[in-house]
């Protein structure tokens, strides 16, 4: 099987200012002028053996810049011709939705979009159902492969039965390492994390790496060093209304449905992330993360047709994150952070965050990703390689870009 690559990319004004969306705020997005990370992605894309479609989906943290980042990211795979890549912009998203309201699954647009970490990741996958493709591969733009023979060992396994049991394997993480070949987080806990030991946990639930088997069912999941098979992928979607850690997320999504995301400790690359602009920032966008993740399990209990998800289940991490303690949990780490740390008047904020905002923020959000999962496998039946936005995509069909967008060109007098 030759999967799909699907690399999600993020682009921003500029630095230090923080969207009023919740949903668009990302660790790390790329200045939009500036070349990012993606070009040494895609450079050692092309040393990989194997390689066959590419889906670019460029998201944003302001609406204005949108059409700016699409051309940017078109600019830079210009430089590899190698890549046979598609630009999943705003133009492709226009035409998405359009074609949405045309089969009845207009109530799904506002779950299909480019705002988000979640729904970028859906929007990937429904370029790859358009396409026909049988299994994606997801990569980040901030990583580096070193190992030509990447995609092939992305690919064993996937589909085959488990132990020789009736579980199969349906999606597959790797791991994050650093340049030297680190994939574990080494550093001293300071004293304001007493109640909040991420890292430690993180640890715990990598240390299977190093232990057989080979592959085994996991609690983690690495968004950039993911393999996803149509049956899984077309059954299980991302929730577009996770704020971070989609990649997590999406392991108890597939457990709510009967399935595994599954560890190989001998398939992994290299992270190269930028500097974070701002820890307190990661930090709030974790509390909205975990106390959605609480309200989201506590809410499936009364869902019949769903298995149940308890966080002892997904013990060592996140497990204790999204139990009952996660709100006092937050609440005292913000305290303590914002006494002892840099950008203390942020940390104290998150303090309000934890009691209340991502309380209400869980509430008001939670049910929509049941109601929009419950249609994600007719959607995904329904696109499959369908056969107008297939050609418009492929560029069989040609798509007038300024009469989509908006972008339309100058009138010169002489044209008059």
């Amino acid at each position: 099987m030759t999967p799909c690559v699907i690399i999600p990319t993020f682009w921003t004004r500029r630095r230090g200012r923080v969207p009023d969306n919740l949903l668009a705020v990302y660790d790390h997005p790329t200045p939009i002028d500036s070349d990012g990370t993606l070009p040494a992605c895609l450079r050692s894309l092309e040393e990989v053996e194997g390689l066959g479609r590419v889906i670019v989906t460029v998201a944003t943290t302001d609406p204005a810049i949108e059409h700016a980042a699409e051309d940017r990211v078109r600019q830079i795979l210009a430089d590899f011709p190698g890549v046979d890549a598609l630009v999943f912009g705003p133009a492709e998203l226009g035409s998405l939705h359009r074609r949405l309201e045309q089969i009845e699954f207009a109530d799904m647009i506002p779950g299909v979009s480019l705002v988000g970490y979640g729904a970028a990741r859906n929007v990937g996958l429904i370029a790859a159902a358009i396409l026909g493709c049988d299994t994606v591969l997801f990569i980040d733009d901030d990583q580096i492969i070193d190992d030509p023979g990447f995609i092939r060992k992305a690919m064993e396994g996937i589909g085959e039965p488990y132990k020789g049991g009736n579980r199969r394997i349906l999606a597959k993480t790797g791991y994050y390492t650093d340049e030297a070949g680190n994939y574990q987080r080494h550093e001293e806990p300071h004293f304001a994390d007493m109640f909040w030991r991420r890292d430690d946990a993180f640890n715990e639930a990598l240390s299977m790496v190093d232990r057989p088997p080979r592959i085994t069912p996991s609690s983690i999941a690495f968004g950039g060093c993911l393999a996803l098979h149509r049956d899984m992928f077309c059954n299980v979607s991302f929730d577009p209304w996770v704020v971070r850690g989609e990649d997590v997320d999406y392991v108890i999504n597939a457990r709510m449905h009967g399935g595994d995301v599954f560890l190989d400790g001998e398939w992994s690359l290299i992270h190269k992330p930028p500097r974070l602009s701002s820890e307190a920032l990661q930090f709030r966008q974790d509390v909205y993360r975990f106390i959605y993740e609480h309200r989201k399990l506590e809410f499936a209990k009364s869902q019949v047709d769903l298995r149940q998800v308890t966080p002892e289940s997904m013990a060592p991490y996140p497990g204790p994150f999204i139990s009952s303690s996660v709100t006092w949990r937050a609440v005292l780490t913000a305290l303590l952070r914002g006494v002892s740390r840099k950008e203390g008047g942020r940390y104290l904020r998150v303090a309000r965050v934890a009691l209340k905002d991502a309380s209400d923020y869980a509430r008001e959000n939670c049910q929509g990703y049941f109601d929009f999962q419950r249609r994600w496998p007719l959607l995904m039946d329904r696109i499959w390689n369908d056969v107008a936005l297939k050609s418009l995509f492929t560029g069989e069909r040609r798509m007038d870009r300024s009469a989509i967008t908006g972008r339309f060109p100058m009138v010169r007098g002489e044209d008059r």
